[in-house]
């Protein structure tokens, strides 16, 4: 079964020009932590996603791949 990638973590990171560490820091979270999420190993809770969205200014949206068809 191949891995499913549901957030843009990682994506939004480099769109930022942020770093897995800083954003461990900025939400109080460890940054292996931060890794499965960025690898989408793990997902973060609705709550710590919010997080990261206000960490990096931007719309929660813009964390998670689209499951709509014609987005894709």
């Amino acid at each position: 079964m191949s891995k499913v990638e549901i957030n843009r973590i990682k994506v939004a990171l480099a769109e930022t020009r942020r770093k897995n560490k800083w954003l461990a820091e900025k939400i109080g979270k460890d940054e292996s932590t931060i890794s499965q999420w960025c690898t989408n190993a793990r997902q973060p809770s609705l709550e710590n996603l919010l997080r990261i969205a206000n960490a990096l200014e931007v719309d929660i949206k813009d964390l998670l791949y689209s499951t709509n068809k014609a987005d894709n």
